[in-house]
């Protein structure tokens, strides 16, 4: 395997399982309109900071807010809201069904 070949695996914090970058939504902590920090949707995977990836279901995402695993994968210290991620999610579903 050449350098050039190389595709970056990461880990889903919703099923644990690897897949390649390219297959998994990154997430990102952010602010809401309030200031409030939040888990915000990172598709094009450039926003600064610590990232944490999930494969865009809703099986992932909800397996990652019962276990806690958004402020945990982003090292925050606290709570985090993943509403915008849901409503990503929502939204991305809702595109693949027109």
């Amino acid at each position: 395997m050449t350098e050039s070949s190389h595709v970056p695996i990461r880990t889903c914090i919703g099923c644990r399982e690897r897949a390649t970058r390219s297959e998994l939504l990154r997430v990102v902590i952010g602010s809401d309109a309030s200031g409030q920090s939040v888990v915000r949707p990172d598709p094009r995977g450039a926003a600064p900071g610590r990232g944490a990836h999930l494969h865009p279901t809703t099986g992932c995402y909800d397996l990652a807010v019962r276990r806690r695993a958004f402020s945990r994968a982003l090292r925050a210290g606290e709570a985090l809201s993943s509403t915008p991620v849901a409503e990503h999610l929502a939204a991305q579903q809702h595109l693949a069904q027109h």
